[in-house]
């Protein structure tokens, strides 16, 4: 914390706080930081997300809890309909939709997050089950962009990253702190759930969530030196035009294959505005269709459109194309 408090624009912070022991384990950690370093109170931020009949009770306690320790404190109320499937997904980009606003309006850019050493490791294994790259195994930054591209401004930070859940609720427990267990974290519906309860097994055959931690520090590590390759190629291989890009496909695709799907990846991120990677599948096919010159009139993905441009039009010659935002998904072919 001393380290990321250096940084301009990091404290004072808002912590993201649900009233389960990780996130109840941050706001007392940071609340005695700033105490001890002599710096504002973190503010704390709880959604009421409506999907439990106790939800708000909840969310009263959470505030109850932080006041205890002299924070500021917002409840945050998720309205509307509810999602009746990815709930989890749907869930979460509410939550981070309603801080982001507040946090915007309260001119405030850093949101502190609870995700731990347990969480790290359940996120590597849950995007190796769904066949992620090098990026999505990758592990979870401890100061990472906000994870909606609607506030580009906003910083997300993990101070936990190396703690385990087992340490952060002893912790709690040490201090006489309560903290609320979600009855849907035992609702073996959810990818995640089923996951954890899977993890005595792997930990009983040496599969521990400290080694799969590890593994994702040193895929991190490579994927900063890949980024480095990447911005060079992207250089050499991309235009900027109105409401998009030209690129060069015959460089993008004589690259190394990692190298090329990161740069392709990076591009439709941009056109897109959406702060989440396409799919790996996909993104893997549309890259061949690229590399074999098999386009034909153009492909969608990931909100965009990819077609060709005659070469005299082309800023690349032969091989160039426009990567342009997705408006009629009827006129080309899905990747």
């Amino acid at each position: 914390m001393a380290a990321i408090a250096r940084e301009d624009g990091y404290w004072p912070g808002a912590v993201a706080v649900s009233g389960g022991g990780d996130s109840v384990a941050l706001m007392h950690l940071l609340a005695s930081w700033a105490k001890r370093s002599g710096l504002p109170a973190p503010l704390v931020l709880t959604v009421d997300h409506g999907l439990r009949n106790d939800s708000s009770a909840d969310a009263r306690k959470v505030a109850r809890w932080a006041r205890a320790l002299g924070l500021k404190t917002r409840v945050l109320r998720w309205t509307g309909a509810r999602p009746k499937a990815d709930i989890e997904a749907e869930a979460r980009e509410a939550r981070y939709r309603l801080m982001g606003a507040w946090l915007r309006k309260q001119r405030i850019s850093t949101l502190y997050v609870a995700h731990s050493e347990d969480d790290q490791a359940e996120t590597f294994l849950l995007r190796l089950m769904r066949g992620s790259g090098l990026d999505g195994l990758a592990a979870m930054r401890p100061v990472a962009g906000y994870p909606l591209s609607a506030f580009r401004e906003l910083h997300v930070i993990r101070p936990l990253l190396s703690i385990d859940r087992a340490s952060l609720r002893g912790h709690l427990e040490g201090l006489g702190q309560d903290w609320l267990e979600d009855p849907m974290n035992g609702e073996e519906r959810f990818a995640r759930v089923r996951l954890r309860n899977a993890m005595p097994h792997l930990h009983a055959a040496g599969v521990t969530c400290a080694r799969i931690a590890a593994a994702a520090a040193h895929l991190s590590r490579a994927r900063e030196a890949l980024d480095t390759v990447t911005a060079a190629v992207l250089v050499r291989c991309v235009h900027p035009i109105a409401g998009g890009f030209q690129i060069d496909s015959v460089a993008l695709t004589a690259a190394p294959r990692e190298i090329g799907l990161r740069a392709l990846s990076q591009i439709l991120m941009q056109v897109s505005e959406q702060a989440y990677r396409p799919r790996f599948e996909r993104l893997e096919r549309l890259y061949d269709r690229l590399a074999a010159g098999q386009l034909g009139g153009g492909a969608t993905l990931h909100g965009c459109r990819i077609a060709p441009i005659p070469a005299k039009r082309g800023v690349f010659g032969m091989g160039t194309l426009a990567v342009t935002r997705e408006t009629l998904r009827r006129a080309t072919v899905p990747a």
